[in-house]
């Protein structure tokens, strides 16, 4: 039989330290997150009485570089975990992966393997975006997998001999869907008798992102107002938890109606709108909240940041969450009233298996074994 894979490559500047990784993305399971592994390959000659070390990175920018003056940075970088692979230990704490074991048998014994944990609770990758107009790296969380040549895990490193590839760590839409969202909400008048009465509900309360959410309003006027127009929207809240006033909204789709309307006292509507959360015409709006991209590919709304316990949120972290609002308008002297419902938004489990293509970071090489004459055969594309 054959047996096809695909890795991802990198090789520091002077050629001495090559990185070789299944994948870039490590999925967040909320009570721990997956190990990120792989193999290096090292120089024995050049690594000859020195040591190596992998690190995970977490870097975090929460203000623009061109307002960085007069040494004010708003940049912060977590080392979240650290361990020495070359010279490897005597015995490895774990077992290698079948696709470590396959980069092994290829490799040679100059390769090594290496497994880092990222402790639960760690920050997700969000990219909040830019306006066209801005220059310089975007806001957000990112991650990135070091190698370096040093004395110790706290050497500086030397840009010669380091290899950084950025990752990503993500989060599946959850096995189990929850309730469906439903609210009622009622306003009373101060000259006036009797109440306005809205109903909002959601067909689910799990969505995928490019899905169409179903919103079904109820009216139920018991007042003597007027409903003059009827409006839906979804609302992305970003929570930049540094910040003290880091809590902003974004309305990502919106739709607004007049049909049934004016609604007269004693009358009754129920409606269903559809919207759909997507970037779409969102694109040059600055502080939208977007999923950290690695590959050269059109970028999507950042999924719904789920947390084990919500006391339990890591100081550099983004929370993003999602929200339905319904909003009657009564005219001038009538005033609003408006329903809103949480729901999450999130990428299906099945999207891991999708093929992933080399961008300008990474090549991506492809290993062909065969098992029968136990060589194999290397293509790079």
């Amino acid at each position: 039989m054959v047996y096809n894979f695909k890795v991802f490559k990198k090789c520091s500047p002077n050629g001495k330290l090559t990185l070789y990784m299944p994948k870039r993305e490590f999925v967040d399971h909320i009570s721990f997150v997956e190990p990120i592994d792989g193999v290096v390959a090292v120089d024995e000659e050049y690594a000859r009485g020195r040591r190596v070390f992998a690190q995970v990175v977490c870097t975090f920018r929460y203000g623009r570089e061109e307002d960085e003056v007069m040494g004010l940075n708003f940049y912060k970088e977590l080392y979240l975990a650290s361990e020495q692979v070359y010279p490897p230990p005597e015995k490895l704490p774990y077992e290698p992966s079948r696709t470590q074991d396959r980069l092994l048998r290829k490799l040679g014994p100059s390769a090594v393997p290496f497994r880092l944990s990222v402790p639960a609770g760690a920050p997700g990758s969000v990219t909040l975006q830019n306006a066209l107009e801005d220059e310089g790296e975007p806001c957000g969380v990112h991650y990135y997998l070091k190698l370096f040549v040093g004395d110790s895990e706290i050497d500086r490193s030397h840009r010669r001999s380091t290899v950084a590839l950025g990752i990503r760590k993500v989060q599946f839409a959850p096995s189990k869907p929850g309730p469906q969202p439903c609210t009622v909400v009622r306003k009373d008048f101060v000259l006036s008798p009797g109440q306005l009465e809205l109903e909002l509900t959601l067909d689910k309360q799990l969505y995928m992102h490019g899905e169409t959410i179903a919103v079904n309003i109820c009216v139920r006027n018991h007042s003597n107002k007027v409903v003059k127009k009827i409006k839906a929207c979804v609302q992305q809240a970003v929570d930049v938890l540094l910040l003290q006033n880091g809590q902003y909204r974004n309305v990502v789709c919106s739709v607004e109606t007049q049909d049934g309307c004016p609604l007269q006292p004693g009358a009754s509507l129920q409606k269903v709108l559809a919207l759909t959360p997507a970037l779409g015409t969102l694109r040059d709006r600055r502080g939208i909240a977007l999923d950290a991209q690695l590959k050269r590919h059109d970028a999507t709304l950042a999924s719904t940041t789920l947390l084990l316990e919500p006391e339990q949120r890591d100081a550099f972290g983004i929370v993003v969450s999602y929200s339905v609002k319904a909003k009657l308008y009564l005219g001038a002297l009538g005033g609003e009233l408006s329903a809103e419902l949480p729901f999450i938004l999130m990428h299906p489990k099945e999207g891991r298996a999708q093929l992933v293509q080399a961008d300008s970071q990474a090549d991506v090489e492809l290993f062909r074994q065969d098992t029968v004459h136990h060589q194999e055969s290397v293509e790079v594309y």
